[in-house]
C-alpha cells in the first residue's frame, strides 16, 4: 500500500499521517475551551448563560480565516502558507495562555480561531497532492485527524487543567505547534505555485461564484453547517451538567468523554473510500440517521452514563462519515479551486459551530439537558430532510 501511494501520488504514507497529525494539533486549539468553560468563566467573571461566547468567538475567527486565508492556497505556494499559519498560531496561543482580562482572552481566542484554519489548508494541500482514484481515502485519513484532534482536545484539556490549570493547555499547545511548524518545513513536498491567474479580490469573489455554479457545493455546505451546529449542541454544554451534582466530575473525567467520540469518529474513517467506490449516497443517508437517533440514549444520561457514551459514539460516527463524504464529493468539482472550495465549505461549518455553541449554553441555562437534546435532535432532523429533499430533486446525486 505504501508503494502504491508513492507511485500514484506525491504523498507517502508517512506524509499522510503527518498531515493528519498536524490537522489534529491545529484544530484542537479551537475546542480546548469546551471542558474548561466553567473555570475560564470563573477566572474572568463570565456568567454561565454567556460563557459559550468563549467558544463562539474562536469560531467567528475561524470563519473569517476560512473566507480570507484558506483560498490563498489557490494563489500562493500551499506549503509556505501552511508553515506561516502554524507559526502565527503558536504566537496567538501564547497570548491566550497569558491573558489577564476577559477582553485579552476573547481576543486571543479569536486570533487562535483565525489561524487554526491551517487545518483546512492542510486538507486542501492533501487533496491537491493526490489523484482522483485515492483522493477520497486520503482526505478521509487527513480529516480523521481533524475529528480526532477535535474530540481528544477535551481529554487533553481536562488532564492538563487538573495538573497545572487551564492556562497550561494553551501554553503547552503553543510549544507543540511551534515544533510542528519546524517538522512540516523539513518534510512536506513542495507543490509549486498554483496556476490560477486571479488576483486576491477576484479569488475571494470566485468563492461565491462557485456556490452559484455548483448546487452540490451549496447543498453539502448547508449540510455541514447543520451537522456541526448539532455537534456543538452536544459537546459545548456537556461540561455544565457533568461538573455539577449528581455527577460532580473533575475536568479530567469530563475530558475523558472525548475518547468515546474518537471511537465513533475512527469507526467512520473509511467513509471516503465508500465515496470513491460510488456509495456516497447510501453511506451519507445512513450516517444522518445515526446522528438523529443518537439523541435518544444521550437524553437519558441521568439514568446511566453508559447511555451518554453510546450516544456520543453513534453521533460522532455519523458526523465524521457525513463530513468526509461531503469533502470527497466537493473536492472533485474544480481541481484548480480546491482551496477555495475547502474554505467556502468550512465557512458554513464555522457558522454552524458558532451558532450551536452559544445556542446550546443558552438552551441549557433555560431548559436544562433535556432542552439541549431536543435542540440537537431538531437540527438532526433538519439536515436529514435537507439531504432527502435534495436527493429527490436530483441536486446532489453523484
Amino acid at each position: 500500500m505504501k508503494k502504491e501511494l508513492k507511485t500514484r501520488n506525491n504523498l507517502s504514507s508517512t506524509h499522510i499521517v503527518l498531515l493528519a497529525t498536524a490537522c489534529g494539533l491545529a484544530v484542537a486549539n479551537v475546542y480546548y475551551a469546551q471542558p474548561l468553560l466553567d473555570l475560564m468563566g470563573e477566572t474572568f467573571h463570565i456568567d454561565h448563560a454567556e460563557v459559550g461566547i468563549i467558544v463562539t468567538i474562536s469560531q467567528i475567527g475561524y470563519g473569517i480565516g476560512l473566507l480570507l486565508l484558506v483560498p490563498l492556497g489557490d494563489l500562493i505556494n500551499g506549503r509556505k502558507l501552511i508553515i506561516f499559519q502554524f507559526l502565527l498560531l503558536g504566537l496567538f496561543l501564547l497570548i491566550t495562555g497569558l491573558a489577564t482580562s476577559a477582553f485579552m482572552l476573547l481576543a486571543g481566542m479569536f486570533l487562535v480561531g483565525l489561524m487554526a484554519v491551517v487545518t483546512q489548508s492542510l486538507v486542501a494541500y492533501a487533496a491537491n497532492m493526490t489523484d482522483n482514484l485515492t483522493r477520497g481515502r486520503v482526505v478521509g485519513i487527513v480529516t480523521g485527524g481533524v475529528v480526532t484532534g477535535l474530540l481528544l482536545a477535551r481529554t487533553v484539556a481536562g488532564v492538563l487543567t487538573e495538573l497545572a490549570g487551564w492556562r497550561s493547555v494553551y501554553l503547552i499547545s503553543a510549544m507543540i505547534v511551534m515544533v510542528m511548524s519546524i517538522i512540516l518545513f523539513r518534510t512536506l513536498p513542495d507543490p509549486g505555485k498554483p496556476k490560477s491567474s486571479l488576483n486576491y479580490p477576484q479569488l475571494l469573489g470566485s468563492v461565491f461564484v462557485l456556490f452559484c455554479k455548483h448546487p452540490l457545493f451549496l447543498i453539502r455546505s448547508l449540510m455541514a453547517m447543520l451537522i456541526f451546529a448539532a455537534g456543538q449542541v452536544l459537546w459545548t454544554p456537556m461540561v455544565l451538567p457533568l461538573s455539577q451534582p449528581p455527577f460532580s466530575f473533575s475536568h479530567t473525567a469530563i475530558g475523558m468523554f472525548g475518547l468515546a467520540g474518537v471511537t465513533g469518529a475512527l469507526g467512520a474513517a473509511k467513509a471516503g473510500s465508500l465515496s470513491d467506490r460510488g456509495y456516497a449516497r447510501w453511506a451519507c443517508g445512513m450516517a444522518l440517521v445515526l446522528m438523529f437517533i443518537s439523541w435518544l440514549p444521550t437524553v437519558l444520561m441521568f439514568h446511566s452514563l453508559w447511555l451518554l457514551i453510546l450516544g456520543i459514539i453513534i453521533f460522532d460516527m455519523g458526523l465524521q462519515a457525513v463530513h468526509v463524504i461531503n469533502q470527497s464529493l466537493i473536492l472533485k468539482i474544480d481541481p484548480e479551486a480546491r482551496s477555495r472550495i475547502t474554505g467556502g465549505y468550512m465557512i458554513f461549518y464555522s457558522i454552524g459551530s458558532a451558532t450551536g455553541s452559544i445556542a446550546s449554553t443558552m438552551t441549557f441555562a433555560r431548559w436544562g439537558w433535556n432542552g439541549v437534546c431536543v435542540l440537537g435532535a431538531a437540527i438532526g432532523m433538519s439536515v436529514f430532510l435537507l439531504w432527502w429533499r435534495s436527493e429527490q430533486s436530483g441536486l446532489i446525486k453523484k
